[in-house]
């Protein structure tokens, strides 16, 4: 009976040796474990952080980038904005005169402002290819020779001959490539007239078709 509550006590005393044991490997365990998973939770954190980082300065970039391109397609589509139209207006007979002479279209019905009144000259902001028109009315007691010019040299013309003392009307237009800052007008040849009034009879106009 003593040999085995001996036995019993040495048992007992092995199984508690034996639990203290592994109660101190285990708190060796998670005081070894727990920094390196904080550590990994850090990593992990950091590396989200410069993610976002990064893609809110591609975000940024991209933007800017976006902005420059909504800016150039303004600016190109201002530049494509050319069309004016004028008419001599009110102003009875002009001419004839010995010397040929520069038309200037003073009552401008429309304009985006290449076409200046003052000069009867149109200047060419872009580069491209435009489209212009005149028309002339003049009594036929006297002919009427209307030129359209660019650079001071003639792209098309027209001519009435004397024929009576009748009103007539006569137009002609051209497309033609424009490079940035040549000039477009009308002349008056020497020793014809021209008339207008209220109704308009003599107009000059242009606009770009497409640029290039």
């Amino acid at each position: 009976m003593k040999t085995l509550m001996v036995v019993l006590g040495l048992s007992l005393f092995t199984l508690c040796v034996a639990e203290d044991h592994l109660d101190q490997q285990a708190e060796d365990t998670h005081s070894i474990q727990s920094p390196s998973i904080d550590s990994a939770c850090h990593c992990e954190s950091q590396n989200l952080n410069d993610y976002i980082l990064s893609a809110l300065k591609e975000l940024e970039a991209k933007q800017r980038f976006t902005e420059i391109e909504i800016e150039d397609l303004r600016s190109e589509l201002k530049g494509n904005q050319v069309a004016f139209g004028a008419a001599l207006g009110n102003v009875g007979n002009i001419g004839p005169y010995n010397h040929e002479i520069t038309l200037t279209y003073k009552t401008v019905l429309s304009n985006t402002g290449s076409y200046n009144p003052n000069t009867g000259i149109f200047s060419a902001p872009v580069k491209g290819m435009y489209y212009f028109s005149f028309s002339g009315h003049n009594l036929s007691s006297k002919p009427m020779g209307l030129r359209l010019m660019k650079n001071g040299v003639q792209i098309v013309t027209v001519f009435n001959h004397p024929s009576g003392n009748r009103y007539e009307t006569a137009t002609n237009g051209m497309t033609i490539p424009l490079n940035v800052g040549d000039h477009v007008y009308m002349t008056l040849r020497v020793n014809t007239w021209i008339l207008d009034n209220l109704n308009y009879h003599s107009t000059f106009n242009g606009h770009l078709l497409f640029s290039y």
